[in-house]
């Protein structure tokens, strides 16, 4: 799998305003890469993101897909694409509320060309790989959000997709479930998954092998954590804190 995006800009128009949201984003990631993209609001990380997605096209520049000019498509080729290559982790979940869990996950194979005839098969295994083989038959209003999150992870992976985006997959979690979810990631990208993860929290991030920053739809820097300065920095804090809560407990 590799990813190409090239001189990548996005303009919006707003009433007789036009907002540069991408302003020229050069980056490729590989196979096998666990990626976090942060910003601040307004940086344009959503923006790139749907764009990675083919949910958004570019106003201008290249974003090529395994190879493919995803920016030159139709919107069926788009679609295709999207259905095929790219599994979505969002931070609502995005589940169906009256559908079961096996139903939720099936949903993608409705569309598909290869495993429309095995859908139910392939959305089983995909609840059993998530650790979810016992609620298939749930709803989500039966389900705690960490098992919601994980039928939407389930429902990302069934169509066996070159990338796996997720836009906050942690949100909506506590701490604990958090580090299940980012867990689960870890096995993923253990097993030859691409992982592209939008968040604005220091902590997940770290959970990367690579950060890429944008500000005011540029990219600011993209290096490996372990380089990052600004995770350095955070990481060195959060030791400090916990090294003075350790000694105020004694």
């Amino acid at each position: 799998m590799t990813l190409r995006v090239k001189g990548l800009r996005k303009i919006y128009r707003m009433g007789n305003e036009r907002v540069h949201a991408l302003a020229g984003v050069d980056l490729e990631i590989a196979g096998n890469e666990f990626v976090a993209i942060m910003g601040a609001s307004g940086s344009g990380k959503s923006t790139l993101m749907n764009i990675l997605g083919c949910l958004d096209r570019p106003t201008a520049g290249a974003y090529e897909l395994n190879d493919r000019p995803t920016h030159k498509m139709r919107s069926g080729l788009l679609a295709q694409i999207r259905n095929e290559e790219i599994g979505f982790v969002f931070q609502s979940f995005e589940l169906l509320p009256r559908a079961s869990a096996l139903k939720n996950v099936q949903l993608p194979l409705q569309y598909s060309r290869h495993y429309f005839t095995s859908s139910r098969s392939r959305a089983k295994m995909a609840l059993e790989r998530v650790g979810l083989g016992d609620r298939m038959g749930h709803k989500p209003n039966q389900m705690s959000g960490g098992q919601r999150q994980r039928v939407a992870i389930a429902r990302a992976l069934v169509n066996r997709p070159s990338i796996l985006l997720a836009d906050e997959p942690t949100g909506n979690l506590d701490s604990s479930t958090s580090n299940d979810i980012l867990k689960l990631f870890h096995e993923l990208h253990d097993e030859g998954q691409t992982i592209i993860m939008v968040t604005h929290e220091e902590d997940v991030a770290g959970h990367a092998d690579r950060i890429i920053r944008l500000r005011d739809g540029k990219v600011m820097s993209d290096c490996s954590t372990s380089d990052d300065p600004i995770h350095r920095a955070y990481m060195q804090r959060a030791a400090e804190v916990m090294a003075h809560r350790a000694e105020a407990g004694t």
